[in-house]
This record gives structure tokens, C-alpha cells and sequence, in this order.
């Protein structure tokens, strides 16, 4: 079928944004749920990685409670989950030492797992086929389809700037999927979700969302310093009060080792890089040590929404809802969404079953049974954990030992944060310059050496996918006169780059849309909001194997 506009249309009854384990898990409980009831429901699966996972990156150490709910036999199907914790320490740093802090309840990770989620995204997939979901991986979304103020489906296609600078879709390469009702499972800071949550006014009653930037390594190490199963988590150095986050070392099968560091995105000083803070946390003693005499196989980064149950938008649309970190379902202090991400997807595919079996609107079950369940029970325990910590690292620490052990978890007052994340940027005259080290390329690396790591494929002809409202006046006036150009420090893959003209002098912002990880930090943090994070040609992105 083709549509007025000339481009083909497919009809499905559900159609799912998203191929994380969100967007994955409702996927399979729709077809489980149907098979039981001998009922049809066609399902399509729609992703913009070139295969399922390699846009995905995560942590991660997991909580099976999802994945137990979902597929209780999981361990007899060959899913890649098999590192359980068998070791866990909570690190406060200094520049050069280490210090043990008690673990409290709401950070224990034992009986989980540690994975990577690219495989398990991988397995899902497979397993969701064997069900008859239709997955169709390298299909960008751009646009929803809203008529009569509802989503009826979306749009794939390749968005990006002309040659003029003008924003362009390349609707002879899309398709318009039309389906009964529309599940968004982008993950953190979704370009379709952003539009429908502007669209439908979804986020009114919401306290401002915060971020933060996870920048990962996987590493294979000497077996002498490997240590199956363990978990470390660290605080302090080299974040300080600079800004909220914490780095982790995890040990995983075959003498892999993930290390990271999340770093938020409301810090204040337009010099600090979380690139190079990430760097800085690699070369402390307790870090080194591991990864000294190792091999750097893979390099990441990806934003995470940390604003808790406060921040969520209502969930349901005419038309369809949100699941998974799109919605924004992170345990912060527990540093786990996963689990929550795979339930919401439970929680999502029971909703619109009933709702269809019912003819009801889906808003009338989908919000109630996120209030009853495990998941919201969870964040609302968790809620003031990450918005204690605007008060500094001290307070937030000192507050959450005080909520944990004084008040058992229960306290009438929630935080709440107002500022946005950009709005949060000081002015460069109000801000000191950061000294960091040139890299040792041994532990340490430049930026351009480990965006290589991510295995990034980039048509150079396909037009930009980072839109700027205003490419003129704003770069130089106002983010490098004002900010001193926080975007080519922020930025994990050195995509942005001021240029000077030799000649001229003339000072203008080069983009390398080429380098880009996906990770939307430019989508959050730019000052004035300057920049767009808009989906790239299909398939375009990192091509990870193993985050």
C-alpha cells in the first residue's frame, strides 16, 4: 500500500520503537499472552542499529527479577547470563587512596549478574523471532504519525541538514508503519519520545529531568588480576563535589573487565570533560593495578536518566506509551534499569492487551498497573536518593545514611530538582580552567583512538544527523564567548571542534557527525539548546559486540 505522500505502508496491530529490553520484553509478552489466549496480533519491532545491540550499551550488572518474570526458564535457553556476583566492595577515593564504605541495602547487588547487554539484547531478539515478533533492525524512526491528536504510527526515514543547513527526510527511503497502538522503547532521551512528550504535554506534572554520561571500556586483563564475579563501585576522586557520579569495575568471563565512569550532566564548570575525568579515574592506584599490562578491546558512552519516579512523565499517549529509560525507570543508587526496563515492558504489553480485549483506552490500565507494581514500589523508595546529592557529595552521602538507616527508606518529603542540566552551566568568567594530562596510551587515550573502539559505521555522504536551531551567531557568541565551548569537551567522540580560519580569523563549529556514539550528551547539556541529537541514516552508529 502507498500513502497520499508516495511512501509504502505497513498495518500492525502494535508496532515497538526500540530495540532494547524494554522494547524487546513487550514485544515477547504480547506473543506469549496472545498464544495463550489463541488470539493474532501482529507485532513489528523497528530499530536503528544495524542489528539488534550494537547501539546498545549498558553497565551492567543485572537484576534477574525481569528477566525471571519474563522467561522463567531463561537458564535452561542458552541466555548469556552467567557472571553472578560473588564479591562486591563500595570505594570512596582520593587522588591517591581508597577507603571502604558500608554497603547500604539499597546498593547490594548479590544474587545479580554481571552481563553485557549487548548479548542479552542479542538472545532476546532471537527469542522474540522464535515467537513471531517481525524485527526489523537498521530502521530509523524520525516522525510520529499524530492525526486527530493521536498517534497512529510512525515514520522511518533518514533525517539530517541539506547542504544549506536545512533540515531534510528522505521519505523515498522511509516507510509509514501504521499501527492500533504505538510502544516507545527508545531508551534515555529518545528523539521520537522527546516529541510526543512536547506534543502531548506528557512531562507538566514533572520535576525537571537530570542525566548523566556513562563512558565504558571493556578490557581483557591478566588472569593474575582478574577476579570472576566482582563489583566495585567508587565515589569521590576524581569527581569530588566537581560533580555527582561515581566509576565501576566489573569483572566479567574470560578475563573481561568493564570500567567506567558515569559523570552527571548538571555539573557546573563548562571546562570539566568527562572524557578526561575518565581518563583521570584510570589511572588511580585501585584502577590501574588491573588494568595495567591489559588490552583496551572496546570504548562506549551513553546517557542515562537519573531524575527518579518525580521526574517521569505520564506514561501513556493517545495512542500508545512509554517504557524502559525513555520513561526513565533507572534505580539510581542502585545504579540498575534493566530489570525495571524488562517489567515495564511486562507491565506495558498486559496493559494494551486488556485495553484491546476491552476496547478501552490504554491510559485507563497501563498507569494504574505501574502504580501497584514492584517497579514503582522501587523508585518511590529510591526517589530522593540522586536529588540529595545537588547539595553536594557530602550532604548527599550523609542525607542517604540518614533515609537508610534512621527511616528505614520511608520519609514524607520528596526532592525535587527545578534546574535543567544545561541551565546549570556557569558562565566561563565564574569558572576555572581544568589541567588534564596528555594520554599515556597505555591506560590513558585520546579521543580520536578510542572512538576507533566503537566501531562506528558512518556513510561520509549521508547528511548530518546533529542539527543546530542556529549556526551562526550561537557557537561563537554565546557557547565559545560565553561557555568557552563546553560541547567539545562534553562531548565523548570529539565530534565538535571549533576551527579557526588562518586567514580571516574567522572562528566557525566543525561537526563530525562521523564520530558520533549516540551517547545525546549534546542533546542535553548545549547551554541554550542549540543542538538537536536527531536519528542518523539506518544503520549508522556504533557497531558494539560486547557493552
Amino acid at each position: 500500500m502507498i500513502s497520499k505522500t508516495g511512501r509504502e505502508v505497513l498495518n500492525y496491530d502494535v508496532v515497538i520503537v526500540g530495540g532494547g529490553p524494554s522494547g524487546l520484553a513487550a514485544a515477547i509478552r504480547l506473543k506469549q499472552l496472545t498464544k495463550l489466549q489463541n488470539m493474532e496480533l501482529s507485532i513489528a519491532l523497528l530499530d536503528k542499529g544495524s542489528s539488534i545491540g550494537a547501539n546498545i550499551l549498558s553497565g551492567c550488572v543485572m537484576d534477574p527479577s525481569g528477566l525471571n518474570e519474563l522467561i522463567p526458564d531463561w537458564q535452561n535457553l542458552d541466555f548469556p547470563v552467567s557472571t553472578r556476583v560473588t564479591h562486591e566492595d563500595l570505594m570512596f577515593l582520593t587522588a591517591k587512596s581508597s577507603m571502604k564504605l558500608p554497603l547500604l541495602k539499597k546498593w547490594d547487588n548479590s544474587d545479580n549478574y554481571i552481563i553485557s547487554l549487548t548479548k542479552l539484547c542479542i538472545r532476546l531478539a532471537e527469542f522474540a523471532e522464535e515467537l513471531g515478533v517481525e524485527i526489523y533492525p537498521g530502521f530509523s524512526v524520525t516522525q510520529p504519525i499524530i492525526e486527530n491528536k493521536q498517534v497512529v504510527g510512525v515514520i522511518t526515514g533518514d533525517v539530517g541538514l541539506d547542504k544549506n543547513g536545512n533540515q531534510t527526510t528522505n521519505y523515498q527511503m522511509g516507510v509509514e508503519i501504521r499501527a492500533k497502538q504505538v510502544i516507545l522503547a527508545e531508551g534515555c532521551r529518545g528523539s521520537v519520545t522527546q516529541k510526543i512528550i512536547k506534543e502531548f504535554s506528557l512531562d507538566h506534572n514533572s520535576s525537571t529531568q537530570t542525566y548523566g554520561l556513562g563512558i565504558k571500556e571493556v578490557w581483557r586483563v591478566d588472569s593474575n588480576v582478574h577476579k570472576l564475579g566482582n563489583v566495585m563501585h567508587c565515589l569521590g576522586y576524581p569527581l569530588n563535589n566537581q560533580a555527582y557520579g561515581g566509576g565501576f569495575i566489573y569483572h566479567l568471563e574470560d578475563n573481561l573487565v568493564a570500567v567506567g565512569l558515569v559523570t552527571a550532566l548538571d555539573y557546573k564548570n563548562p571546562y570539566l570533560s568527562p572524557y578526561e575525568e575518565f581518563q583521570k579515574f584510570k589511572l588511580h592506584p585501585i584502577v590501574k593495578q588491573v588494568l595495567c599490562g591489559g588490552e583496551r578491546l572496546e570504548y562506549g558512552a551513553r546517557t542515562v536518566v537519573e531524575g527518579g519516579l518525580q521526574a517521569l512523565p505520564e506514561l501513556c499517549f493517545s495512542g500508545g506509551v512509554l517504557v524502559g529509560d525513555c520513561a526513565g525507570f533507572l534505580n539510581v543508587p542502585k545504579i540498575k534499569g534493566v530489570h525495571n526496563a524488562i517489567k515495564s515492558g511486562i507491565l506495558a504489553a498486559d496493559s494494551i492487551l486488556t485495553a484491546i480485549k476491552r476496547n478501552q483506552n490504554i491510559a485507563a490500565t497501563y498507569p494504574i498497573n505501574f502504580r501497584n507494581s514492584a517497579v514503582y514500589a522501587e523508585l518511590y523508595q529510591a526517589r530522593n536518593f540522586r536529588a540529595s546529592f545537588r547539595f553536594g557529595l557530602w550532604f548527599g552521602l550523609v542525607y542517604n545514611a540518614f533515609e537508610h538507616y534512621i527511616c528505614r527508606g520511608w520519609v514524607p518529603w520528596t526532592f525535587k530538582l527545578v534546574v535543567p542540566d544545561n541551565r546549570r552551566t556557569k558562565n566561563k568568567m565564574e569558572s576555572r580552567p581544568i589541567d588534564y594530562q596528555k594520554p599515556d596510551n597505555k591506560i590513558t587515550f585520546d579521543r580520536v583512538s578510542s572512538v576507533y573502539l566503537a566501531n562506528i559505521h558512518h556513510d561520509d555522504s549521508q547528511p548530518c544527523h546533529l542539527h543546530l536551531a542556529n549556526s551562526d551567531s550561537v557557537p561563537i557568541e554565546i557557547n565559545l564567548k560565553q561557555y568557552a565551548s563546553p560541547e567539545i569537551r562534553y562531548c565523548p567522540a570529539q565530534v565538535y571542534e571549533i576551527i579557526t580560519d588562518p586567514l580571516t580569523k574567522h572562528e566557525h563549529l566543525h561537526i563530525s557527525s562521523q564520530n558520533c556514539v549516540h551517547c545525546k550528551a549534546c542533546d542535553i547539556k548545549d547551554p541554550t539548546q542549540n543542538i538537536t541529537w536527531m536519528p542518523p541514516e539506518a544503520g549508522s552508529g556504533p557497531q558494539y559486540t560486547q557493552m
